[in-house]
């Protein structure tokens, strides 16, 4: 798969792989095929459904949006909020809580004392008093970071597809954080997918986790903007 490039509008073949990942991870329909984009059933009592935009300007917005009548509808556009939001038309509003950032990573093995490589991939030790389980099911593989008493302190996911990792649900309990779980986490799952052929990692972020993939080797593709339908 090729790189993304700089920042800025995303590739069209990154995001068909994203999504198509992120609906294995998440047990959904495959994501349907549009003359805009792709539309995602994402199994929430809360979105109805999301369209994801391939072109990232207004003619791709009205097209998605012309014919949408039930609220809490999703769009999803690659370009920045105050573009995006000038494409709307009414009863459609940018959502700033949700939108965040697409990034991708070269994901390598790498061991201690390798140098930069090892931002991606590579064991590490967890804190006393945690244990790791890591299962795969389903094409879905879930680590996860239980604290001393079984309780669950940090989680992941990923799904690969054409020759890249999926990262999804990344987390870490409150009261775990700033302890390296969540580097624990991703770095686990970066191993597990290049033993599985993944040499790109992708993922949506939050702007709080965007920090942390940083500090990763993972990288900023484009602006991740989340519209919402709300009459």
């Amino acid at each position: 798969m090729g790189d993304a490039g700089a920042v800025g509008y995303a590739d069209p073949a990154l995001v068909r792989t994203w999504v198509t990942g992120w609906t294995v991870s998440r047990g959904t329909p495959a994501p349907t095929r549009l003359p805009w984009g792709l539309y995602m059933d994402v199994g929430s009592a809360r979105i109805v459904g999301r369209h994801v935009l391939l072109r990232a300007d207004e003619e791709a917005v009205r097209e998605a949006t012309a014919g949408v009548t039930v609220p809490e509808t999703w769009i999803m556009v690659f370009a920045e909020p105050d573009e995006v939001a000038a494409w709307l038309p009414h009863g459609w509003q940018v959502d700033h809580g949700e939108t965040g950032h697409l990034m991708t990573a070269d994901l390598t093995l790498a061991g201690p004392g390798t140098g930069h490589g090892r931002a991606v991939g590579g064991p590490d030790a967890l804190p006393d008093g945690y244990a790791r389980t890591v299962e795969t099911r389903d094409g879905v593989t879930l680590v996860r970071i239980d604290d001393a008493a079984g309780e669950p302190a940090a989680r992941g996911q990923m799904a690969v597809r054409d020759g890249a990792a999926v990262m999804d649900r990344i987390s870490t309990e409150e009261a775990h954080r700033r302890r390296g779980l969540g580097s624990v986490v991703m770095r686990t799952l970066a191993d597990r997918a290049v033993a599985a052929g993944a040499t790109l990692g992708l993922l949506g972020a939050t702007p709080q986790g965007r920090a942390l993939y940083e500090t990763l080797g993972w990288r900023v593709r484009s602006v991740l903007t989340e519209c919402v339908y709300r009459p």
